[in-house]
């Protein structure tokens, strides 16, 4: 399975308003792509933080035509090299420092009208990079009030939504450590799709609810999750693209947007919170169990008036027949949820994680190569190339085996014959005349 270039997650995360929409009306997908262009982003390997609308307009193109394996970048012929000299990069810079409203085609045109450079030499687009490298194509700040509207998925399985909330601090080995409560609930039904008490809120803890909701409740369309660095990590894009699960972030500091999980978690604070006592939890396995019990015997059996006195169990029932299963997934969905991390073979052909060594093919000495491991076991399965073809198994390393192991040698070659010099050395040269020059015999005097 090829690797997702992680520049190529990126620009899905961006296009998630975009990419999870089945259908527009008018002028709405030029409203999107503005309102996209207007945010902030924390762009891979760029001190740049806003994106033009013509490079997310492109990126949703690509998009549509490729999926996600048409976002990786394509190299640039003119990498490195500068279109604007010293001159004119001052002349724009100075132009739009004097006015900020200035717009592209204006700079252009002073620039040209100044002579500093010939008619339609520069490009816009040069201009626009320029701009923002320097920091100085930020968009006013937006004024219109965010408009809400109340709403719900048409089926169970359109959309899931999922966020993390601090529980209680509890004894565990011996130590005091908070529990995390990371849920996912599907948005028509109000169904617990999977929760469970994790002892943080990573991207790995994420990925392990995630994994067992999809075993549990089949795929969703959609997947709303919040905006954290959690969230955002390439392992869990990964896996959603792979799966065809449109990831959609909220905005940063909108909890509003997540409203029914948000009135989930005060309910399970009236109900479940409430009335746990900790002195009597033994471990986070015995706080799951406690969860899971009050879940499936009391949650999902109370009538909910948001869903016209149905159960939540009911309203997911009732769209069993619309919810995508599964499939052809389910016979590598531990291989979607493993993570591939770059590793170097070090001479001696082993690789490191988590503090270990283990052996690889030798033949692999001085490669560039993926280590496939399980994050929840810490365990390493097997090496890929950085495109994700096999390549071999990994072993721990046990240097006592090695030490009786018959090695793989080259055969020798005997009777080399080596071929005099054919220029002396000058440091031997020195040395005959020097010797030469003690030994030659004294004349004797008439």
């Amino acid at each position: 399975m090829q690797a997702i270039h992680p520049l190529a997650l990126f620009r899905l995360s961006v296009l998630g308003p975009l990419a999870s929409r089945e259908h527009f009306e008018r002028g709405d997908l030029t409203r999107i792509i503005h309102e996209l262009a207007s945010h902030r982003y924390d762009i891979p390997h760029s001190k740049r933080v806003y994106l033009s609308e013509k490079t997310i307009e492109r990126w949703y193109r690509l998009w549509k035509k490729g999926g996600v394996d048409a976002l990786a970048p394509k190299p640039r012929r003119d990498r490195g090299q500068s279109k604007l000299t010293l001159a004119v990069q001052q002349a724009i810079i100075a132009s739009k420092q004097e006015n900020p409203k200035r717009s592209l085609d204006t700079l252009k045109m002073i620039l040209e009208d100044s002579g500093l450079v010939a008619v339609d030499e520069v490009k816009r687009s040069s201009i626009h990079r320029l701009l923002q490298k320097k920091g100085l194509s930020r968009p006013p700040p937006a004024t219109v009030v965010t408009e809400r509207r109340s709403y719900n998925a048409l089926h169970a399985g359109d959309l899931w939504c999922g966020d993390v909330m601090h529980g209680p601090r509890l004894m565990i080995d011996g130590q005091m450590r908070k529990a995390y409560l990371v849920s996912l609930m599907d948005d028509a039904s109000r169904l617990l799709t999977h929760s469970a008490f994790c002892l943080g809120e990573t991207a790995l803890d994420i990925e392990g609810v995630l994994k067992q909701a999809l075993l549990k409740r089949g795929l969703p369309t959609k997947l709303v999750v919040d905006n954290g660095a959690a969230y955002r990590a390439k392992s869990l894009q990964g896996i959603c693209a792979r799966l065809e699960i449109r990831l959609v972030y909220c905005r940063p500091f909108d909890p509003e947007s997540k409203g029914k999980l948000e009135r989930f978690h005060r309910v399970f604070r009236q109900q479940f919170l409430t009335e746990l006592n900790p002195n009597h939890i033994r471990s986070l396995a015995d706080l799951n169990s406690r969860l899971w019990v009050w879940i499936d015997t009391l949650y999902h059996h109370r009538p909910h008036s948001g869903l016209a006195g149905l159960t939540p169990l009911q309203r997911y029932q009732l769209d069993l027949l619309k919810i995508r299963p599964l499939g052809c997934f389910a016979q590598h969905l531990d291989d979607l949820f493993y993570h591939r991390l770059t590793r170097q073979v070090r001479k001696d052909g082993t690789v490191s994680y988590a503090g270990q060594f283990y052996e690889v093919p030798y033949e692999l000495v001085g490669q560039r190569i993926q280590l496939v491991v399980d994050p929840h076991t810490q365990l390493p399965i097997r090496t890929e190339t950085l495109e994700g073809q096999p390549l071999g198994g990994v072993t721990p390393l046990d240097r006592q085996a090695n030490n009786q192991r018959t090695r793989q040698r080259p055969p020798l070659v005997e009777d080399v014959v080596t071929s005099p010099p054919t220029t002396t050395n000058v440091l031997e040269k020195a040395l005959q005349k020097q010797t030469a020059k003690l030994t030659r015999p004294l004349k004797k005097k008439s």
